[in-house]
């Protein structure tokens, strides 16, 4: 397998960043791809986007000593955040990228997963002066996004189809290293594994979550059913799924 870095022969910048990567990438972990590239151990973290708060759990019970904000703006999950009660390093809140009610330079690390391209469009410019600031001098965000390719994205795009919105918060994200006011300090590509037991559980997770509103046709219902049963195998319905992290610093 190739590494998951990109090879850069002269200092990264906007001019050297790419939406995907190679054909063929290492398969690995999130965290295993955090811990190479973020100084996690007793930092200062906010996570924006944290959904059902898997990675911030994730994140809190490897480092104790770090303190973690962990944002959501779904009222449901983040209700249900709200009753975690064994993650005493965590704080649970509601609020968008684009207004981020903390002071300058609160933070080491800002944490962005698969959520940059779930910001509005027109705030996604706002999002990222907002991340700079929070973050100190030299902090890094970390932005990790599913790239659009592979098996389990053509089942999804039969009824949801992210391709603008995934171009757009690629864009922003170049724009913002273009502007000077981020360095990039390195661009990951990776794949990890997403296994699921049957339709049911694919329903749950992802048509009906709670901060989508998919509706779907009996028919289109039955394409779907059917585009995803043709990858079961022997442990189930195991996919490989493309990922891109770009991992930007406050200059």
């Amino acid at each position: 397998m190739t590494s998951t870095h990109s090879t850069h022969t002269t200092e990264p910048d906007a001019t050297s960043m790419r939406i995907s990567g190679p054909d063929q990438q290492e398969l690995t972990t999130e965290l295993a791809v955090m811990q190479r590239v973020l100084p996690l151990d007793g930092a200062s973290i906010l996570e924006l986007g944290c959904g059902g708060a898997d990675k911030t759990r994730m994140i809190a019970e490897h480092y104790p000593g770090a303190r973690i904000v962990a944002a959501e703006v779904d009222p449901i999950a983040h209700e249900k955040n709200l009753a975690i009660d064994d993650l005493p390093n965590v704080t649970f809140a509601s609020f968008g990228a684009e207004s981020i009610p903390y002071a300058e330079a609160s933070f080491d690390i800002v944490l962005m997963f698969k959520s940059l391209h779930h910001v509005p469009l027109d705030c996604l410019a706002r999002a990222f002066d907002e991340m700079r600031r929070v973050l100190k001098p030299g902090g890094r965000l970390y932005v990790s996004e599913p790239v659009f390719a592979g098996a389990f994205n053509e089942i999804v795009r039969l009824f949801h189809d992210e391709e603008r919105v995934r171009r757009a918060a690629f864009d922003a994200t170049v724009s913002a290293v273009a502007s000077g006011r981020w360095t990039l300090a390195d661009e990951v590509f990776f794949e990890n594994h997403l296994a699921m037991q049957s339709f049911a559980q694919f329903e749950r997770g992802i048509l009906n979550a709670t901060f989508m509103d998919h509706q779907l046709s009996p028919e289109l219902l039955e394409e779907v059913r059917a585009q995803f049963e043709s990858h079961r195998g022997p442990d189930g319905y195991v996919f490989r799924i493309p990922n891109r992290v770009d991992v930007l610093e406050r200059v």
